[in-house]
């Protein structure tokens, strides 16, 4: 089974959130929305729910009146194909390349291909200066701009709130936690600051490690850490590696993970 977990451009319109969920229909897992990011996540099962979503949200979202403090490429920003059960990354490049062709040929959205050769960082930096799109036109979407289409594990997309703390320091304190198994950026979030993270190889790194890491270098900093926001699902394995009684604190629940979805 394949899961895809969708980054769309548009995080305060209730109506086009729902309209575009809605497209993934019964292949809907969960929608994370953030106004202040301007983004809302949607994580979904299979390759017919990914290009249903992508065509409604190419449909309704305009990006050039677009303001949210998270990066982007496109009014479908992320499309990443992740490998579960008895599938492999093999099946999830399949899936990404043929979500590429399909994009380009349907939609005429150029999209930036990343996994095994390049990763979704090196596409945010490269993409219409060093990189040209894997499929699609030459020249942005005029509406919908571009998208990064991957093939990925699982990764677990984690905000840490930080008090007594100004955007200079959220960014000092990514820019030291960052490391193999963790890629940050510190940002401003309306009147607050976060520590924006996805820990790419949650088994070994989850969010306890995460946090305390970031909570370290924030007393450093004469700062606190404020509250935790896990941003979609996670896997059960890497939820029960963390204890029990820090769930809470660490916004982990039973019902937050992948398997309890399905």
């Amino acid at each position: 089974m394949l899961e895809c977990v969708i980054n769309i451009s548009e995080g305060r319109d209730g109506a086009v959130i729902d309209a575009v969920a809605g497209a993934a229909g019964s292949d809907l897992l969960d929608v994370h929305t953030d106004p202040h990011h301007h983004r809302s996540v949607l994580t979904v099962l299979g390759e017919a729910a990914a290009r249903a979503v992508t065509a409604a949200a190419v449909e309704r979202i305009d990006l050039r009146t677009h303001q949210g403090v998270h990066p982007r490429i496109g009014a479908v920003d992320v499309v990443p194909f992740v490998p579960l059960d008895a599938l492999t990354m093999t099946d999830a490049v399949a899936a990404r390349d043929r979500f590429c062709t399909w994009a380009a040929d349907t939609l005429e959205l150029p999209c930036f291909a990343y996994g095994p050769e390049r990763t979704l960082p090196e596409v945010r930096r490269g993409a219409w200066s060093t990189l040209v799109p894997t499929s699609g036109p030459d020249r942005p979407h005029p509406t919908a701009g571009a998208v990064a289409v991957g093939a990925r594990p699982v990764l677990v997309a984690y905000n840490v709130w930080l008090a007594d703390a100004e955007v200079d320091v959220a960014r000092a304190i990514a820019a030291a936690v960052r490391r193999p198994g963790i890629r940050a950026l510190g940002l401003a979030v309306g009147d607050r600051v976060q520590v924006s993270m996805n820990l790419v190889d949650p088994e070994a790194l989850g969010p306890d490690v995460a946090t305390d890491a970031v909570a370290e270098l924030a007393e450093d900093q004469g700062a606190t850490v404020d509250g935790c926001e896990l941003v979609g699902l996670l896997p059960r394995s890497v939820l029960y590696a963390v204890a029990k009684p820090r769930w809470t604190e660490l916004d982990l629940a039973e019902d937050r993970t992948i398997e309890a979805r399905r």
